[in-house]
């Protein structure tokens, strides 16, 4: 969870930093007319030999091709290169489907030198249509020759899809022994629901991670970052988020301090969560970031409840969005929300820096021009006491805007 001490850290930063290359990482994007021409939609990552990988995929049964082969290879080998397409998910497309990723994969191999199983392929776009594998296999060629390790920003805005801008975080730190770098790219802006979302993630770092432990640290800081954002409540066919760990920096976690070891791991989480924020302040049609902080509950699972229907509630999402405070539809969401045994008279709402709701009923310094007020702002915090435990979580949301209906409603043509 991102500790409300870090979230102003997080929450309005772009990618002007600078981008850190990662020893062992080179990357492309060309342009192979999968769906719009002139684009790019195709991006490779080359990882050098000895590099450790660890995924998290979608849990929609419904997952897609690409999904189910990238699951397959990952398990049976130490991947090579990844090959990401725009423009066509590869999804509901059956045994075909899983053929034509199969076949990408051959193509790149055959290029690259390297076995089929040691490609993972990703895909996002249309659901439900052929992969072109006959412009995806003109395209390989060119990737390869570009491949280059300062191709961060080409790469992640070929990943894009309905994202109006590029994500990319990138951050160093010194520990005993020298610098680790990790720097990750992620697009996604709609269908955003744990477990996960159209979202695709890659984060790379040069220091030497076992396989056992970059699983579990790949599960944890996904947990915390994807799994903690919503932006409609649906989940899709084909979303990964991938951590690869290079060792080129010669670093090996195991072998830090406990200290060293904590502050390798903020460095990672620092990464994913910004990520996470940045797809939820590129949802689609979005005009307002929003924080739910939940706390006093009685649990984790509790807490995240709550959070999640507030979250996804169209009528507090729309009053969001026109600035109203409509207060009462986050007093009748806690009420709906399934708690047992729920003591009204001990919540307590703020939004802001405004107290709205106190021990169950409007705070007695509750102005309609104060709600008004803060209802205005880009970027809206909803804190809700439960009084009931010591438990917290916070989730991160969008607005629901006209612009969301109109993207969402003609996407396909």
């Amino acid at each position: 969870m991102l500790r409300e001490d870090r979230i102003e850290m997080v929450v309005g930063v772009s990618f002007k930093g600078k981008i850190h290359e990662v020893a062992g990482v080179r990357l492309s994007a060309v342009s192979a007319g999968i769906r719009y021409k002139d684009r790019p939609d195709l991006v490779l990552i080359e990882l050098a030999e000895g590099t450790t990988v660890a995924g998290v995929f979608t849990q929609n049964a419904f997952c897609a091709a690409p999904v189910l082969i990238a699951k397959s290879h990952l398990s049976s080998s130490n991947p090579r290169i990844f090959i990401i397409n725009t423009g066509n998910a590869n999804a509901g497309t059956g045994e075909p489907g899983q053929q034509n990723a199969i076949k990408c994969c051959q193509i790149v191999a055959e290029h690259a030198q390297v076995s089929v199983e040691q490609v993972l392929p990703f895909s996002t776009g249309v659901i439900g249509e052929e992969l072109p594998v006959e412009k995806i296999a003109a395209g390989v060629p060119q990737a390869l020759d570009l491949l280059g390790a300062n191709n961060w920003m080409d790469a992640a805005h070929g990943i894009l899809t309905t994202d109006t801008r590029p994500k990319l975080v990138s951050k160093q730190i010194e520990v005993a022994g020298g610098v680790l770098t990790v720097t990750g790219m992620a697009k996604g802006a709609g269908m955003i629901r744990p477990n996960m979302a159209t979202m695709l993630s890659y984060v790379f770092t040069d220091a030497i991670i076992d396989k056992d432990t970059l699983d579990k640290i790949t599960a944890r800081l996904v947990n915390g970052s994807f799994n903690r954002i919503t932006i409609d409540g649906d989940t899709s066919t084909n979303d990964a988020a991938m951590l690869a760990a290079t060792g080129k920096s010669e670093i090996s976690i195991s072998n830090l301090e406990t200290t060293e070891q904590e502050k390798y791991f903020s460095c990672l989480q620092y990464v994913f969560e910004r990520l996470a924020v940045e797809l939820v302040k590129d949802a689609e049609g979005a005009t307002k970031f929003i924080t739910i902080n939940i706390s006093e509950g009685k649990d984790e699972q509790e807490c995240l409840k709550v959070a999640y229907c507030v979250a996804e509630s169209l009528l507090v999402k729309t009053a969001l969005f026109a600035s109203d405070p409509n207060w009462g539809r986050i007093l009748a969401v806690i009420g709906r929300a399934g708690l047992e045994s729920l003591e009204i008279y001990k919540v307590d709402i703020d939004v802001g820096n405004v107290r709205i709701v106190s021990g169950g009923k409007i705070a007695d310094s509750y102005t309609e021009e104060d709600g008004q007020a803060v209802m205005k702002h880009e970027e809206i915090c909803i804190t809700i006491n439960l009084g009931r435990g010591n438990a917290k979580e916070t989730v991160w949301t969008s607005d629901l805007s006209h612009d969301y209906v109109r993207i969402n409603a003609d996407y396909r043509t």
